[in-house]
Parts: structure tokens; sequence; C-alpha cells
């Protein structure tokens, strides 16, 4: 059951909190002027009802933040208690743009500066928010119920309205992946927030038993010569299990990595591998990459290894599975989750239902799904939602099951060939245009320099592609 995330090997110096910032950039000499302005920010930072300034740096043209804020465990109830959020502030200018960054998941354990496309695009500042439920942003005890998408979408509302007492400029909201669903969610729930929401590869499982689009894309994608080997390795890896399940048991004792209290043993965990290898493939993999899937007559070690090098083997371990759970019990309880036939490999599965989020989830967490919420979104997106846009990968499986956003200042866009890294630089010339044309508008921006525009940004400030590690520390 694939998460919508992106692998450490692909990611890790891309990944927001991932890239150390060069020691002469860390702080630069300030004039007395301003010492006054940074002194003005800092302290209207602290002047914000539960806002703590945890940490300062200060990379070439900007001030970073690392920020804590305290929120209602329940939006609905706020004497329930509280919990701190933490958060992140880029900040390059009182009246530029501000980027509301929702990842969907936890932020860096030690996190730097970085600046989405967006933020990129616009020269502006950022705030990017650490998920509800996800690493120390959890409350004590943790109450799951309280996890869902509006009780995240109140917290972001709480944390746009403290910090437009600071910010006079435009706001857009923007996110990858479930990043981008939350991006989303929030729109719906509190629409004047923000002027604009730039969601990437969002999928959108509004009917979760209807997931034909899922299957219908992997029967299309690529050459048939290339979906044919992908087939053919799942097969060989599963009629091979006696052989193969002993090299993932060796791994997982090797690294004190365990299966019980989400997978129950090897042999599901390894099932669960091998059912997520065609998507995990093209989820973060290209065309280009077919001629590395080993033959049906490869050796043990290199279907093992090529497997364990796309998709992971030891993702599905009790430790894999911690960091993602909040993800896993949201998907199981609102988001929906791909439910895919598998045709090609009856006879040789186990354990019927297994592609599915609860399988990984200890026991406690397991609940049933709610389908309510993903059609109520669905219909306020395409119906009543102005200002979205929505940017897909033609060769991304997450992106089989789209939005389809309103003819309200609305837009859908799809870059050639991407992955689930797609985003506007990847799409054609002339889609490219139109769309940082309707972001910057949205943003009140009338110029922006050109190398700020859709290429790397020489600041010393890494770019981020909004994807969590697959792995994080």
């Amino acid at each position: 059951m694939r998460s919508r995330v992106l692998p450490a090997l692909i990611l890790s110096l891309l990944t927001a909190g991932s890239v150390a910032l060069p020691a002469s950039a860390q702080t630069q000499p300030a004039t007395q002027a301003a010492v006054t302005a940074e002194d003005t920010l800092l302290a209207r930072l602290k002047a914000i009802p539960g806002l703590s300034v945890v940490s300062e740096t200060q990379p070439t043209g900007y001030r970073f933040f690392n920020l804590s804020l305290t929120q209602p465990v329940d939006h609905r109830d706020p004497r329930r208690g509280t919990y701190q959020q933490r958060l992140t502030l880029l900040h390059r200018s009182d009246d530029a743009p501000v980027v509301l960054f929702t990842g969907g998941y936890g932020l860096a354990v030690n996190p730097t500066a970085s600046r989405t496309e967006p933020t990129r695009l616009l020269d502006g500042n950022q705030v990017s928010v650490e998920h509800r439920f996800f690493r120390s942003s959890r409350p004590d005890p943790a109450n799951w119920s309280k996890l869902d998408i509006w009780q995240e979408a109140s917290d972001e509302h709480r944390i746009v309205q403290a910090l437009k007492t600071v910010y006079s400029g435009k706001w857009i909201q923007t996110g990858a992946s479930k990043g981008g669903m939350t991006s989303v969610y929030h729109r719906r729930f509190y629409p004047g927030d923000v002027d604009g929401v730039v969601a990437y590869v969002a999928p959108n499982d509004r009917v979760n038993p209807s997931d034909g689009a899922y299957d219908t894309f992997f029967e299309k994608v690529g050459d048939a010569a290339c979906r044919t080997s992908l087939e053919n390795v799942q097969k060989e890896a599963l009629k091979r299990r006696k052989r193969l399940v002993p090299k993932l048991e060796a791994a997982a004792a090797l690294n004190n990595q365990t299966f019980t209290r989400t997978l129950g043993t090897a042999d599901r965990s390894f099932e669960m591998t091998v059912l997520d290898t065609v998507w995990a493939f093209w989820q973060y993999s290209s065309v280009a990459d077919c001629a590395t899937v080993p033959p049906a007559t490869a050796s043990d070690d290199e279907i093992y290894n090529w497997i364990d090098s796309v998709a992971g083997f030891l993702f599905y371990t009790d430790q894999g599975m911690e960091y993602y759970a909040p993800y896993y019990y949201q998907a199981a309880n609102q988001l929906g989750w791909p439910e895919l036939k598998f045709k090609h490999l009856r006879g040789l599965t186990r354990y019927p239902g297994l592609y599915q989020p609860n399988s990984v989830l200890p026991a406690e967490l397991r609940s049933a799904h709610k389908p309510l919420p993903m059609l109520d979104v669905d219909h306020w997106v395409r119906r009543q939602s102005s200002t979205m846009m929505f940017v897909y990968g033609a060769n991304d499986p997450w992106s089989a099951e789209r939005f389809t956003p309103s003819r309200r200042d609305s837009y859908l866009y799809v870059a050639p060939g991407a992955n689930h890294g797609a985003n506007i630089a990847g799409l054609t010339e002339t889609d490219r245009q139109a769309a940082t044309a309707t972001l910057r508008r949205w943003a009140g921006v009338a110029d922006v320099p050109p190398t700020a525009r859709n290429t790397p940004s020489p600041s010393s400030i890494p770019d981020d592609n909004m994807l969590p590690v697959r792995r994080p520390s």
C-alpha cells in the first residue's frame, strides 16, 4: 500500500531540512537599520498569542525561524487540551507574497531553510507546517479521532490568521501529494484564508472502491514490453517466496526491525512489497528505467535486490511504518486508497485484501472508512472552488484519480512523462508560461526577476520539491 512519498535515494539532496547551509550563509552582518527591522519582526512574532520562536538563522537575504504554535486538540471544543504544532517561517519581506506550504507529513527533525517552486517563482516568504499527529506535533495523550481533515484545516486557519498580523501581501497555499491534498482541504473549509492554491500530484479518491482508473493506468503506461517485464518480476518473486522471504527476515534481523505490530509476519510484509513494486516503479522512475527491470530468468539475488531498490523491503516493517502511521490512519479513515485488482497475480498471492492501509496499522488504529468527506470535497472543488491550480504527472499512478477544477479561474495541467515529482517547470512551454502567469497574478506580483521564474535558484537556499524522504530520520 504505497504512501504518497519519494525514496531517500532520490530526495536526500532535495528535501526540506536535508541540506545543510554553508556556514558562511548562516548569519550575515546587519546594519543598524536592518537590526531595527529584525527587532520589529521578532517583536511582532513574539506578540502573537501562543506562538514561540524556537530558533533563528539568517541565510543571505532572508531570516529563517523555527516556530511552535499552541493549538487546540479539538477546534470544536478548545477546552479539551492543547498541543504544540511545529512550523517554520522563511522571511524575505513584510509585503512580499506568503506561500503556505502544507507538506502533509512532518517537518525535518532539525528544519533548515528551503523554497518550494511557488515561493521561488514569487520570490516570496514561506510558512511550512508540520501536520498534526506527525513527529512532535501530536497531542499527549493522542486522541486519534481528532486526526481528520477539518481539524488540520483549522490548525492552518489559525496559523494564517495569526501571521496575517505580520504580512500584508497575498497568500498562496501549496503542497505535493498528501501535502497537495491537505492544501485542497484547507481551501474547502476556509476559502477566504488564501488567494490561490497550487496543488501538485494530489490524488482524489472520491469513491474509494471505484478505482478502475488505477487499473486502467497500469494497462496503458509505458510500452507493452515494459509492462510485461514488470508483471513478470512480480510473478517470479511470488513464485520464489520460499527462497526470498528468508532474505527479508535476515535483513530485518540485521537492522533490528520487526513485523509483529503491523503486518504480522515477514511473509505478509514480503507480499505487500511485491504487490507494491509496479506502483513504486512508476511513482519514482521513468520510461528510461524500464531497461533496468530484470528478466524472469534472473537469479534470486537479482530479483530481490531490484525490488528492494524500487520498493524497499524494509519499508513494511513495524519501524518503517511508525512514522507514517498518521497517514495510513487518515487513508483508512477518510482519504481513501487505491484498490487494485492484481489480475495477473491470481493464484500466486496468499492474503486477500492485504493491499490497504489497515493492514499496516497497529490493531488499535484500524478503522472503517468514512466516504462522505471525500465526496464533499470533490463536489466543492468541481462546483464552488475558485483560483485553484492542479499539476499532475502523466506517468504518475497517483495522478490517475485527479481533482477536476471548477471553471472559476481554476486550471489543471499534466506534465508529459513526469512521475510523482511533477511540477510547473516540467510542463510544456505553453502550459509553463500560462501556469506561472496565473500564479503571479493571484499573488499580485507585477514582475519577478528572470532568475526566479522557472530556473534553479542562485540563492543560498536550496529548492524544495515538497515531498518527504522515503525513510525520514
